[in-house]
């Protein structure tokens, strides 16, 4: 995989990349708005990308296969088309929804059994069923199958964890690899390091990684309970270990705070499904804090949300508008807040992208979490 280093900031392991992929370039700091099921959540495809201005969404490899099924995607040649969206798209393995299964799965060497979330029928998955459906599917970043391991987990059971990851991280690069003559190179496989907050966990299961030459590398396993600092901490200490001329991507980080010190960190790419999420349950970002938009304060304003965006929702419509729809419980509402929520995420990759090239971005982002902090709720 092609990644262009553009700039480094200078006062941070921040970074400023350009990734090539068939569909299009991806300019990194990025998130990616999560379409898990072949759908960002009420937005449509065109919305998603002249106005938004996403440059990559995620899609979910077990509700894909799940529904509406690897031989519907087959038939419509990929998602890609079944969706109609024209730009990249990443596709996450499924280990991570399997691994929310609890008592519904069970890992095994060569896989993990499961059932199914929406009849309780029986499947399975192995690193080399993920690698076949993500070929199906005919997405730009593959994930490798990986086992997530909980906070708190014993050192034990990391151990054991992360051997099994490493374990499949070989079969899922032998089975890309087999299958590349049939798809052409046109697709990239990112290996997912695990090992709880354990650094030394961690550093093996990077190194590993790196010996196997995956195309990126992706940090699992964080934002699963674990305290902030302990987060920030195995970050850092992951990406000193991996290197600079391939891509980043830390999995399912998404509070804005959280993605920012994680960019200064050295971290690329994200998703998370707390700005679609949020913005359903009426929660609005701004850079003053959370709109709480149900709230009677709003009645009579006739505001934009935040007053600095630039997104659809704000330009033409108003708190008090928005207000009425949650309350009246008219689905544009849906749709409007998450155009807002959607592009304020966007624009912040965008912001600390323009502030790495001038070697400000400590600074700003120190700015930035001091207002965010201002009026912080949670769904």
């Amino acid at each position: 995989m092609k990644l262009l280093l553009q700039h480094k900031d200078k006062h941070s392991k921040a970074r400023a990349t350009i990734l090539n992929t068939s569909h299009g370039i991806i300019e990194t700091p990025i998130f990616m708005p999560v379409g898990t099921q072949g759908t960002v959540k009420a937005v449509n495809q065109t919305m998603l990308a002249e106005n938004i201005k996403a440059q990559i969404i995620l899609g979910n490899t077990y509700h894909l296969y799940l529904r509406p099924g690897i031989d519907i995607l087959e038939q419509a040649g990929g998602l890609h088309k079944f969706m109609n969206w024209q730009k990249p798209i990443l596709t996450d393995s499924g280990g991570f929804q399997i691994f929310s299964l609890n008592e519904l799965r069970k890992f095994e060497k060569n896989g993990v059994t499961f059932k199914s979330h929406l009849d309780g029928s029986k499947h399975f998955f192995s690193p080399e069923k993920v690698i076949s459906i993500q070929r199906i599917i005919g997405s730009d970043i593959m994930m490798v199958l990986d086992e997530c391991t909980p906070y708190p987990c014993d050192y034990e059971y990391a151990v054991k964890s992360n051997q099994l990851t490493s374990e499949w991280a070989i079969k899922n690069k032998e089975a890309f690899e087999k299958t590349m003559p049939l798809y052409g190179g046109e697709q990239f496989l990112f290996g997912i390091v695990q090992g709880s907050i354990f650094k030394n966990l961690r550093e093996q299961s990077a190194k590993h990684l790196i010996n196997l030459d995956f195309d990126g590398h992706a940090i699992g396993g964080l934002a699963v309970g674990e305290p902030a600092k302990d987060m920030y901490e195995i970050i850092d200490f992951t990406t000193d270990i991996l290197p600079e001329n391939k891509p980043r991507y830390l999995m399912g980080v998404g509070r804005p705070e959280n993605i920012l010190e994680a960019i200064e960190r050295g971290i690329d790419m994200f998703d998370c499904v707390m700005p679609t999420r949020n913005a359903r349950n009426a929660y609005l970002f701004t850079m003053n804090g959370i709109v709480t938009i149900r709230n009677a304060a709003y009645k009579n304003d006739f505001t934009p949300i935040d007053k600095t965006c630039n997104c659809y929702t704000c330009k033409n419509y108003s708190r008090a508008y928005l207000r009425h729809l949650f309350n009246a419980k008219e689905l544009l509402a849906y749709q409007l807040a998450t155009i807002h929520n959607l592009t304020f995420y966007l624009n912040l990759a965008s912001e600390a992208r323009k502030n790495i090239f001038s070697d400000t971005f400590t600074d700003w982002k120190n700015q930035i979490i001091n207002k965010l902090s201002k009026n912080v709720q949670e769904v």
